[in-house]
């Protein structure tokens, strides 16, 4: 169980909200029925990233799963462009908790935890990085009580460093910290998870689709995997290099227990991205050979 302190919420209401949010981000969400969930991205006109997010549709309301520090910004911009839309755009961050519960054992730890505390906003079937997990959106106040009822059902408690590790094992990126304003999700390679190449229209489009069908997909920059020694220390802004040619940086590191060995995530340009090309990488204390890896760098878990 991991209190998601790091993630905001803001919330959509009104009659036209999935038609007008169709309109504005990558993924079909027109099509989500109540309970249901897809991730997606935000870009400029230049098909530049604004933010990533996760879209839950709940009963009587959207709601946008996004980085925490950026949930208040991202109402104010969102809000700006309503216009006659029947839709409106709140940051529910202060009064809507997030907290995700992960492993094969998920939904049986919050079965028997539901039975002790009121039903939470929306709950989230998800494969998380990769693993069975459930995101629970519950009320601010009601977040402790739901906590405890999660231990008291077999849940551990654990952090966010931990999270990462999890994540980076499952090779996905983390916007403003693998993404940021200048990344087109073409680069991060979100285009299986984030991207409806059926939809309608949505801004920053053009330039995906051009990327995409008339440059084949071929962009400048790629994120890639790192397999590194186990004494290397791999940081974020490590450069990474072939030869004298800077081709690259790291953007995530982490020791994976599962390997048994340093991985990291970062991106090099893309004459560089085939799995198994020998690269180093210069970090701290000295340059290490490390070999570009397929993602995700652990396999899938099933739930059981």
């Amino acid at each position: 169980m991991i209190r998601r302190g790091d993630r905001g919420v803001l919330g959509v209401t009104g009659a036209d909200r999935l038609v007008w949010l169709q309109g504005l981000l990558t993924n079909d969400v027109s099509a989500l029925r109540p309970g249901e969930s897809c991730y997606a991205a935000y870009l400029t006109p230049q098909g530049r990233m604004i933010t990533d997010m996760r879209v839950v549709e709940a009963e009587d309301r959207t709601l946008l799963e996004v980085p925490a520090v950026l949930a208040e910004a991202l109402r104010n911009k969102l809000d700006s462009l309503l216009f006659t839309e029947d839709a409106q755009v709140s940051d529910l961050s202060a009064t809507l908790g997030v907290i995700d519960v992960i492993g094969p054992e998920a939904d049986r730890v919050f079965e028997r935890a539901r039975a002790e505390r009121p039903a939470p906003t929306a709950v989230v079937r998800d494969d998380l990085y990769g693993v069975p997990s459930l995101t629970l959106f519950v009320d601010a106040a009601e977040a402790p009580d739901v906590a405890r009822a999660l231990l008291t059902a077999g849940a551990t408690e654990t952090t966010l460093e931990t999270l990462d590790v999890l994540r980076i094992e499952a090779g996905r990126p983390l916007f403003l910290v693998d993404m940021d304003e200048h990344t087109i999700p073409l680069e991060a390679g979100l285009e299986d998870r984030a991207i409806s190449f059926t939809k309608g229209c949505y801004v920053g489009q053009e330039v995906i689709v051009r990327v995409t069908h008339r440059g084949h997909g071929r962009v400048a920059k790629k994120l890639v995997g790192l397999l590194l020694p186990k004494a290397a220390s791999p940081h974020p802004v490590d450069l990474i290099r072939s030869g004298d040619r800077e081709i690259g940086r790291v953007t995530s590191a982490a020791w994976s227990p599962a390997l048994e060995r340093q991985i990291a995530l970062g991106y090099v340009h893309r004459d560089f991205s085939e799995p198994g090309t020998p690269v180093d990488v210069q970090t701290q204390h000295a340059t290490v050979p490390a070999t570009v890896a397929l993602l995700p760098f652990v396999a899938p878990m099933s739930s059981h």
